[in-house]
């Protein structure tokens, strides 16, 4: 049907708003299939880059499942980096690493930190909190390369001076032993 409506599309004019509504949801469809490539064919079919990039962005605020934010974001940032203000690029790489991260978790945990995929450290802090070691240091690695030369409002300093208040944390002890006599 969405292929009905876009030769349609292509045949008699059809205004914007309603063109984007159609190709949006048949993104959002592709995406929910799990088929990224036929959702990556779908948008370099489209010959407007505004309305590729108004279904794109439109797409992601619509909180898709990890694999579709990732795509889009991943979409975004290589496609219309330099149409997208800074507040924005910088969301949008957040959301982009926060998933990658996500990715790198253990599927059945995954759920539990989805709510974080676009605050990369709140995700990290959590982590330590729960005392996933394991989780962490991949999470770090993961991050450690995608931050490479790349700036959107935290950095690797940002993550080591997380890691050091966390590991000064858990030597901190509150109490003093006392000694028993009998």
């Amino acid at each position: 049907d969405y292929e009905l409506c876009e030769e349609w599309g292509h045949l008699y004019p059809v205004p914007r708003e309603d063109l984007i509504n159609l190709h949006r949801e048949h993104l959002f469809h592709l995406l929910e299939m799990g088929d990224m490539e036929k959702a990556l064919q779908l948008l370099q079919r489209i010959e407007d880059p505004g309305i590729c990039l108004a279904i794109s962005e439109q797409s992601l605020d619509q909180h898709p499942d990890l694999a579709a934010s990732h795509f889009l974001a991943d979409y975004l940032t290589a496609h219309f980096y330099a149409n997208l203000t800074t507040a924005r690029r910088n969301e949008i790489q957040a959301l982009y690493m926060g998933s990658k991260v996500l990715l790198t978790l253990p599927e059945l945990s995954r759920v539990n930190y989805f709510h974080l995929s676009s605050r990369p450290l709140l995700m990290l802090e959590q982590l330590l909190m729960n005392m996933k070691v394991d989780w962490v240091a991949v999470a770090v690695q993961t991050l450690h390369q995608l931050l490479a030369g790349q700036e959107i409002g935290f950095t690797v300093e940002d993550i080591d001076n997380l890691l050091s208040k966390y590991a000064e944390k858990a030597l901190n002890f509150p109490f003093a032993l006392k000694e028993k006599r009998s």
